[in-house]
């Protein structure tokens, strides 16, 4: 297969240049192209681009901002490839990266794959702990790269690939986000097409982020779910359910407190020891583990609150989810 990397940049040069540098870094003898689409930038990436033609196989567009789904179609549409691998312009990737995706696909063919996210050594203690938060299997139950995951495996768009003729049957990505690599992965199930994991396909994805910008990421993904859920309600799970009755369950310890009730925080207590001690053996780090903790506590406080105000009105009013949350949708170009 010939593969073509879609790579969608909104003001973000220097992350360009390091993710083009892992590319001149790879150890492979596969035929790839690279696909970079700057998405109404202010912060052009071109200079940056430029100087890798000499050594890359890279076309660079510029275009309106119409988010990060419809310009990875917009890729998608001008490469040259049969296999689309997307990332997002925060990635790193290692050495033997497309040897994996392309050995996995030999062995197993599939018309979409995705892979796990890591953090490098080089990443702050902020970005190990929020990736600890993300990807653990106490946290997420491993929806983000874990092998035992429950279900249907559901590739995430920063590390994600997808055939050329499930992007053509798919119309590729819609136009809410975050939510759009769920989205497609479930329509494209409607279509007869099979996704999978391939473990061993990880990225270094440096989540360029602080408390504040994690809070409304993770926001953002509560309030998506369950617009996700209407649209595709045989995917509902209750285990979405799960950031919200442990928001709700922490602040009910609280109260039970002051009625000297005290062995449902005292539960909480042991669940955030359990989580430290992970992140303690993963990351060998107490700052990191320490700040592993909060990350947990922001994630889970702003992705419960989200998927309760999107439920209700949403799910419960039967409010339009795009005149409800505008900020959720883009309009394609």
């Amino acid at each position: 297969m010939f593969y073509s990397f879609i790579i969608p940049v909104f003001n973000r040069p220097d992350e360009t240049q390091e993710l083009l540098q892992s590319f001149e870094a790879l150890e492979t003898d596969i035929s790839f192209e690279i696909v970079i689409i700057e998405d109404g930038s202010t912060i052009p990436s071109k200079s940056v681009v430029d100087t890798f033609k000499d050594k890359l196989d890279i076309t660079y567009y510029s275009k309106e901002n119409s988010g990060p789904g419809d310009s990875r179609n917009f890729g998608m549409r001008h490469a040259k490839g049969d296999y689309f691998i997307i990332l997002d312009s925060d990635c790193i990737l290692p050495k033997e990266y497309l040897n994996k995706v392309d050995k996995s696909l030999k062995k197993e063919y599939v018309d979409c794959f995705g892979g796990p996210d890591a953090a490098s050594e080089s990443f702050t203690n902020l970005q190990k702990a929020i990736n600890f938060s993300m990807t653990s299997f106490i946290t997420t139950g491993g929806i983000r790269g874990n092998k035992k995951s429950v279900g249907k495996f559901q590739p995430r768009s920063f590390n994600m690939g997808i055939s050329k003729e499930a992007f053509e049957a798919s119309k590729g990505f819609g136009t809410i986000h975050p939510g759009e690599d769920p989205d497609l992965s479930i329509r494209l199930w409607d279509l007869g097409f099979k996704t999978k994991l391939i473990p061993e396909a990880w990225i270094y994805h440096k989540r360029r982020i602080s408390w504040k910008k994690f809070y409304t990421q993770v926001n953002k993904f509560g309030l998506v779910r369950p617009i996700l859920n209407k649209w595709h309600p045989s995917t509902a799970k209750v285990t979405y359910w799960f950031p919200t009755l442990f928001m709700l369950g922490f602040i009910t310890s609280l109260i039970l407190l002051l009625l000297n009730f005290k062995w449902l925080l005292i539960c909480y207590a042991v669940y955030f020891l359990i989580a430290f001690m992970a992140a303690l053996t993963s990351s060998k780090s107490l700052s990191v583990s320490i700040l592993s903790i909060m990350a947990i506590a922001v994630q889970f406080s702003g992705y419960g609150y989200g998927f309760l105000k999107s439920t209700i009105s949403v799910g419960l009013l039967n409010k339009d989810p795009e005149k409800e949350f505008p900020s959720l949708f883009f309009k394609s170009k």
